[in-house]
């Protein structure tokens, strides 16, 4: 019996496929319903050899680097790929705002307002002279 993985998306539209059907190979025996599909069955063998290089590796980069045979940069950001493909990267850290200014100063008040356009260049260098 040949081994295919079944595709994780629907080639017409993209959505996420549902397994509805198993059938067991020796007695011929099916089971028809709706079945929670496996997050890690789409993942095809070179992402599946990195996730085992990384946990057998206990989460080490460097290891991972080294059995791709690429730079530290590129094994991340394929480790990065594959967290997103399975739903697991994290939301980038928000940009902390700045502090609310008490008094701000004229210079720095002169520069916001050239910033988002309420004066201009020429007007802003007359003013911080």
């Amino acid at each position: 019996m040949t081994d295919y993985r079944p595709p994780r998306d629907c080639p017409v539209c993209s959505d996420r496929l549902l397994i509805t059907q198993l059938g067991c190979p020796g007695c011929g025996t099916g089971l028809t319903g709706s079945f929670r599909p496996c997050e890690y069955c789409g993942m095809d063998d070179a992402e599946r050899d990195l996730l085992r290089v990384f946990l057998s590796s206990r989460g080490n980069m460097k290891e991972l680097e080294r059995h791709l045979g690429v730079s530290y940069p590129t094994a991340r950001s394929r480790f990065e790929d594959l967290l997103r493909k399975l739903g697991l990267a994290a939301d980038p850290a928000p940009v902390p705002s700045p502090p609310p200014a008490t008094e701000e100063d004229p210079r720095l008040a002169t520069l916001r307002a050239v910033a988002v356009g309420d004066l201009d260049v020429a007007s802003a260098r007359d003013t911080l002279r």
